[in-house]
């Protein structure tokens, strides 16, 4: 084969090649697009991966918290459980008097109870009686009323002797002193008017000194 026979031929094998090497850089190119969008999507997916596994994490940590304030709490409420068992054996024997206490006051309170129905019935029998007085009084008002006339108008006619006597003592005693003064005044007037006797026996100085 000649020179110029040879040279169209490596033209076409590079042709060839060339037209090769493109369809193998435009598989490369698909195979590349198909790997970015692969890519993006990994990526989209990651992120989405990443935010849920930061969300776990946040919850993670809210529940451990959670669980540590149970924790403490559980224990807080075993403590106060713990004091609380502590202070009822304490309590128990104040328990056991303050339940005394309570039986004998609700006995004291029973027997207060039977007095108050006792007083209650005695009152309802009282209140009964004082009707029953009130309505013979309403009754027997006037009675009374008369009764109280008559006993007034009694009073007054015994203070009225009592009045009178005492005005008739008075005028007796006035009358006996007026008596006795007149008496006593008609001696004098007698002692005084002269008699025989005493005229025979003026000479006589004994005479003279009665």
């Amino acid at each position: 084969m000649s020179e110029e026979e040879q040279v169209p031929a490596a033209e076409d094998n590079v042709h060839e090649q060339l037209a090769m090497e493109k369809e193998r850089l435009d598989k490369l190119y698909v195979a590349y697009q198909a790997l970015e969008t692969d890519f993006s999507d990994a990526k989209a997916h990651i992120e989405v991966l990443e935010k849920d596994a930061i969300d776990k994490e946040i919850e993670k940590e809210g529940l451990e918290a959670l669980l540590n304030e149970k924790d403490n709490r559980i224990r807080e409420l075993e403590i106060e459980g713990a004091k609380a068992g502590t202070r009822v054996k304490h309590l128990e024997p104040e328990l056991e008097k303050t339940q005394e206490m309570y039986t004998r006051e609700q006995a004291r309170l029973g027997r207060v109870f039977e007095v108050a129905e006792e007083l209650d019935t005695a009152l309802q029998t009282s209140m009964v009686e004082m009707k029953a007085r009130d309505d013979w009084y309403a009754q027997h008002m006037k009675l009374f009323e008369d009764l109280s006339e008559a006993i007034q108008t009694r009073y007054a006619m015994i203070d009225s002797a009592v009045e009178a006597y005492k005005e008739f003592e008075e005028k007796k005693d006035l009358f006996k002193e007026r008596m006795e003064e007149t008496l006593e005044a008609a001696k004098e007037a007698a002692s005084e008017m002269p008699t025989d006797e005493e005229g025979d026996s003026d000479d006589d100085p004994e005479e003279d000194d009665h």
